[in-house]
């Protein structure tokens, strides 16, 4: 198999693995040891653009910058892949969280496609728990089957 396969292999296996990493950590870190930074995110209990919630940015960013480092300075080819995957994974969550869903720059407001709908919906059920106890849908991109079907029933209604 060629390099760039393997790269790409390494690199989207980091993307699809951060969901999990993202998912264990949101229920476990999150709405855990560390809600008192993720707190203000639910209860909107802040003043200003910037929330204590935004510091998970930077810790998620260590590892990515770290490997990157790693990749780019030592010339550790897998790290700087996993890296890559971790950054597009970053940009993504927030793409998909901080802009689409809570519309931090109110730009993509009005997409009717099914998928956006459904985390939408699952992200919107996550946050009617105002405390850390009871969470439900802790990922981003991952979303149960039955947010599909509740935007389904709705538009055929």
């Amino acid at each position: 198999m060629s390099n760039w396969i393997i790269n790409t292999l390494i690199v989207a296996a980091t993307f699809i693995g951060m969901e999990g990493v993202a998912w264990f950590t949101h229920k476990y870190v999150m709405h855990g040891l560390f809600w008192n930074l993720h707190r203000d995110h639910h209860h909107k209990d802040h003043e200003g653009f910037l929330e204590r919630n935004d510091f998970f940015f930077l810790i998620f960013a260590i590892p990515g910058i770290i490997c990157l480092g790693l990749g780019s300075f030592y010339g550790n080819t897998i790290a700087l892949y996993i890296g890559i995957g971790i950054t597009l994974y970053g940009a993504a969550y927030f793409f998909i969280h901080d802009i689409f869903i809570h519309q931090r720059f109110k730009i993509f407001r009005k997409s009717d496609h099914w998928y956006f709908k459904a985390i939408r919906r699952a992200h919107k059920m996550h946050h009617k728990h105002i405390n850390k106890e009871h969470g439900e849908c802790f990922g981003m991109l991952w979303v149960p089957f039955k947010y599909f079907f509740e935007n389904n029933k709705k538009t055929e209604a």
